[in-house]
């Protein structure tokens, strides 16, 4: 009989598992994600520092005395964020299902010591493997890796969305904190046209119905006003708890401007071959179904075999002989030929070709419907500026001039003022929605939109909004057909009057200031 050492088999099954998973490091590295997000313009993340160590402290602190900008914002959600600590988490769980899908079966031992009639005993010992595994140990190293392929791609995708929210939640809060404190300064200045009416009410000058309307002004202001400041403090813990901030560390402050439009907008041709071959969401669909189809092909070609076994007995005669040597044992698959397995494999790869059909028409159509929505938005931000804000600006002028010769009273200017911050505001909305509906399209893309390179020119802080009339309020290098005359919301009768915006030399001044987006 030819003899297999029982060594000899542990030897095989071992080295058989050790050649599947000698590649595969137990942890998830940086690399696993990092190369992903670099070819789609975002971030770096070194999960190693995602604990926060005294070096990452210091870094965090040092963002934090300073105005947050948006790169910052970003620079400390990769840092400190619990959702990148939940999809490290995920990584690791899909290494730790590679691990296991390259694996074998335990070896089997077993042991029988029987009674000879007459005397004596027989004593077999035998070591079996299951041969099932064995065979589709390559096979599954293969779809294990492919899976782990697949989890790059929804992790990274992830990591990505993480960066969109932050981003978006970024431009809510500087947006609703500018808005904020634009209805505290309307509602001031109602407030005092309020009490002003009320002493000219006194002195018999102004009806109870010019009162009743300065006052019922007023309470709807601070009804605004604070209202925007609750909308306010919900986008700034939005912001904070993406970042993962908390306690002290919340006491930072926002920058208090926003970028403008970028000079020129991306093809729509350009970002939907960016999404083809680059969004995260479509790679894992088109990966889960490689990995489904060659499951399938498997579950064909060895659905007869199911549950055989490899091994090696040793038996001890009653005279002291010994007979060793391998035992295989084999299925019959007579009532069981794995109807069940195929079916079930093929449904699965016909739900993930599906997913992949769906993942596909939503990254074209994303893509068409976000360059739609980015390009009204440019539309309405840049009808504002070169609109309605100078509109209103130019009604306050001529306001002014007419208060000034008392042809109106103070509360039409204060109206005409009111009227001109709402433009503002309505300004600031337009360019928080349009970086709103890009972050939105960045996403659908999977990368970031290479216009942004472009981005250079702001928007006015408040402070320069609400500036005094002898301070300039914008800067018209960046702001084109915005005369920033007169944002006090308390005139006086004694001002100058404001010059005319139908003159030559200053329909010249704004398009020589201007800049053309």
């Amino acid at each position: 009989m030819n003899r297999f050492p029982a060594r000899a088999l542990l030897a095989l099954a071992l080295g058989a598992s050790l050649a599947g998973c000698a590649s595969l490091a137990p942890q998830p590295r940086d690399a696993d994600i990092s190369q992903l997000l670099s070819e789609r313009g975002g971030p770096s993340v070194d999960w190693s520092s995602l604990s926060a160590p005294p070096s990452e402290q210091a870094r965090i602190a040092q963002w934090l005395d300073e105005p947050m900008t948006l790169e910052a914002a970003t620079r400390v959600a990769m840092l400190r964020s619990p959702r990148l600590r939940e999809h490290y988490a995920r990584l690791g769980l899909a290494r730790a299902e590679v691990l296991e899908a390259v694996e074998i079966g335990n070896p089997r031992l077993s042991f029988q010591r029987l009674s000879v009639e007459g005397g004596g005993h027989v004593r077999s010992t035998g070591l079996s493997l299951p041969l099932f595994d064995l065979l589709l140990l390559p096979a599954n190293a293969r779809l294990a890796g492919k899976d782990y392929e697949r989890a790059r791609y929804e992790v990274a995708g992830a990591v990505l969305d993480t960066v969109a929210d932050v981003e978006s939640a970024w431009y809510a809060y500087v947006t609703a904190r500018q808005v904020a404190g634009m209805r505290e300064a309307v509602a001031e200045g109602t407030a005092a046209s309020a009490e002003l009416a009320a002493r000219f009410h006194a002195a018999g000058n102004i009806s109870a119905l010019q009162l009743a309307q300065e006052q019922a002004a007023a309470s709807q202001a601070r009804i605004g006003a604070l209202q925007a400041r609750a909308d306010a403090v919900r986008h700034r813990l939005g912001l904070v708890t993406l970042l993962g901030l908390r306690g002290e560390e919340a006491t930072w402050e926002a920058s208090d401007t926003l970028p403008l439009p970028v000079p020129a907008e991306d093809e729509p041709a350009q970002l939907l071959e960016l999404a083809r071959a680059g969004n995260l969401e479509l790679l894992a669909a088109r990966a889960e179904a490689e990995v489904l189809a060659d499951a399938l092909g498997l579950t064909r070609a060895l659905r007869w075999i199911g549950g055989s076994e490899i091994g090696y007995e040793r038996e001890k005669e009653g005279d002291g002989s010994v007979l060793r040597g391998p035992d295989i044992s084999l299925e019959l698959p007579v009532f069981n030929q794995g109807q069940a397995k195929l079916a079930r494999a093929e449904a699965r790869l016909a739900a993930a070709l599906a997913r992949v059909q769906q993942a596909e028409l939503s990254a074209e159509n994303g893509v068409l419907t976000g360059t739609q929505a980015v390009a009204a938005m440019r539309e309405v931000v840049q009808t504002h500026r070169l609109a309605l804000v100078p509109q209103r600006e130019s009604i306050v002028a001529r306001q002014q001039e007419r208060q000034n010769f008392m042809l109106i009273g103070v509360f039409e200017l204060i109206q005409a003022k009111v009227a001109e911050y709402d433009a503002y505001q309505s300004y600031l909305e337009a360019v928080r929605d349009y970086w709103l509906a890009r972050v939105e399209l960045a996403r659908v893309v999977g990368h970031r939109l290479p216009s942004d390179a472009g981005i250079e020119a702001r928007t006015p802080s408040l402070d320069a909004i609400l500036g005094p009339p002898e301070a300039p309020a914008m800067d018209h290098s960046q702001h084109q057909g915005m005369d920033h005359s007169g944002h006090d919301m308390s005139p006086k009768a004694g001002d100058k009057p404001a010059p005319k915006a139908e003159e030559p030399e200053d329909e010249h001044q704004h398009h020589h200031h201007g800049a053309t987006p």
